[in-house]
């Protein structure tokens, strides 16, 4: 975030005076994704998305701020230190530790690939964004967010100098009071870890996995109020785009479940049971040989129960999706698909066919493994 003359607010400075100015705009960014965060999830909300997050370097769903451990100590000692009286003449600045801030910052390369929003020396990164998404439509929501919580800002410190308080106390005031009001979506450990997940749940920050979902908070209140508030988007507005992104994540899955049921019936099973006739072959002539063939025959009664497995899931998916077809309500059917055809059925037919990925001969295998994407074979 620069100034119109090129100045970056996020940059702390070698100048007292300046480090107050990057921490109103550094923390009220932070006090910002606090009030927000639904709605900064929902911007990145998309079905191919729903499989990034969480994994692969990818953050979770839940939204937090990494700041490093340099901001964090800041930030704590300007919470701890802002009871403190300022006499007349007296250094305010060093009072509260923020002349020291470029001496705290040594390392401004920190970062936890794991943080949805990290803080990186002069510029916050928001990571949750798909890589086949349209980063626009992330940027709008943080600056409107942002834009909010400045004229917040900017209202509370007015309210304080109309009680007599001094400009910089009254900055200071209100930073420390969105210091505490933020906290609980400051994190700086492993946002993969099953811990981080119930810490989040009693921190009460919410775990949106799916884009359904993720994409109502766009319609709740206070975002509507927000868009037409700043003359971004009119409610009407809103609803017209919901209903394209939930447009667009039906046919999404849709094609991927079609995809899927056809690599699986006519390319995976083919694969699977030319394979268990070599094995049925080799098993008959062991057997012939009074030569013991009980792992032969048990690898042959395992791929024939996978086989099994995917057409009961394949057939059973198909039928599921024919009725969620028929429902014509667009948010009903998209958590329809979400929920009766994808959490149900894609991670079984998957299941099912990387563990006949294991079983069958390399030469054999149809498709891409996952080495062979990396490595020529």
């Amino acid at each position: 975030m620069i100034t119109d003359t090129g100045i970056n607010l996020f940059a702390p400075s070698s100048s007292a005076r300046d480090n107050l100015l990057f921490l109103t705009f550094f923390i009220t960014t932070i006090k910002a994704v606090h009030v927000n965060a639904d709605l900064l999830r929902a911007s990145i909300a998309s079905a191919g998305n729903d499989f990034r997050l969480g994994a692969n370097e990818a953050p979770p769903a839940i939204m937090s701020v990494f700041i490093g451990a340099q901001m964090s100590s800041v930030l704590d000692e300007l919470e701890k230190k802002g009871n403190i009286k300022i006499e007349k003449g007296d250094n305010m600045y060093m009072k509260l530790g923020i002349d020291q801030i470029p001496e705290i910052i040594l390392d401004a390369t920190d970062r936890n690939r794991t943080s949805p929003f990290a803080f990186t020396g002069n510029k916050f990164e928001f990571r949750a964004v798909g890589a086949s998404d349209n980063s626009g439509t992330a940027m709008t929501a943080l600056n409107l967010i942002v834009a909010d919580q400045l004229e917040k800002f900017h209202s509370a410190v007015s309210k304080e100098i109309e009680k007599g308080t001094e400009k910089r106390l009254a900055i200071v005031n209100v930073l420390r009071k969105y210091i505490k009001e933020s906290k609980s979506i400051r994190f700086e450990g492993d946002g993969y870890s099953e811990g981080w997940v119930k810490d989040a749940t009693k921190k009460g920050l919410n775990n949106i996995t799916n884009t359904p979902r993720a994409i109502d908070a766009y319609l709740s209140k206070e975002s509507v109020q927000l868009f037409e508030k700043f003359g971004v988007l009119s409610h009407a507005e809103l609803e017209a785009r919901n209903e394209i992104r939930l447009e667009s994540y039906i046919k999404r899955v849709q094609i991927e479940a079609r995809v899927m049921g056809d690599l699986a019936m006519n390319h995976i099973i083919p694969t699977a049971i030319d394979y268990q006739n070599k094995l049925i072959q080799n098993a008959n002539g062991l057997k012939g040989l009074n030569i013991d063939n009980k792992a032969v025959v048990k690898t042959i009664s395992e791929i024939s129960g996978y086989i099994e497995s995917i057409k009961t899931n394949v057939r059973a998916m198909i039928d599921e999706r024919k009725k969620v077809n028929k429902i014509t309500d667009t948010h009903k059917r998209a958590n329809a698909y979400c929920d009766q055809i994808k959490e149900t059925y894609f991670s079984k037919i998957r299941d099912a066919v990387d563990n006949l990925e294991l079983l069958i001969d390399d030469e054999d295998w149809p498709l891409v493994k996952y080495r062979e994407l990396l490595f020529m074979r």
